[in-house]
């Protein structure tokens, strides 16, 4: 599969679902750190089957981050709804993080899929994501009360020139 776009040491490409396996073992990794935060080791990407995994390959874009050696160190995940790029599980290896990879990722995504709108969310607790999707021109539309101690906050953008306008995935 040809590099969808190189940044560094890192091409971001489509995933298959022959990576799904490794992109299931490094979501796993990757949100522990979200557990810890939460204190709940039993939140969805923690608990995601690779069946579900496979469905949502089937049902949206998943793009990968590969670095020089092949090794996939980061993913995301675009599903669109009606008018809205419903973004997910942007995830960066732990030895990875802090180096912008996770806003390249986002940013890929954001051009998959021709959408008017994106949408994101991440836990109230999550300081460092919500830094890096207001970073991204991603402003809170709305919040939602999972239990007394989780708090979703519901961030989304309206690109100026949408996917459409750009090269797709």
């Amino acid at each position: 599969m040809p590099c969808l776009k190189m940044f560094a040491s890192h091409c971001i490409v489509q995933a298959e679902e022959a990576d799904l396996e490794t992109i299931l073992e490094l979501q796993r990794l990757a949100y522990q750190s979200e557990a810890r935060l939460l204190n709940d080791f039993s939140i969805p990407p923690l608990m995601q089957t690779l069946e579900e995994m496979k469905e949502e390959l089937r049902n949206g874009v998943f793009l990968k981050a590969v670095d020089a050696g092949g090794r996939i160190v980061g993913s995301v995940r675009g599903t669109l709804r009606g008018d809205t790029l419903l973004i997910g599980k942007l995830m960066v290896h732990p030895e990875c993080q802090g180096n912008g990879l996770g806003s390249r990722l986002l940013q890929e995504q954001e051009k998959s899929c021709p959408a008017p709108r994106l949408e994101l969310f991440t836990s109230s607790k999550s300081l460092g994501n919500l830094c890096l999707y207001e970073r991204n021109g991603y402003t809170r539309c709305a919040e939602k009360a999972v239990s007394p101690a989780l708090t979703l906050i519901f961030l989304e953008k309206k690109p100026s020139h949408p996917a459409s306008a750009q090269n797709p995935v």
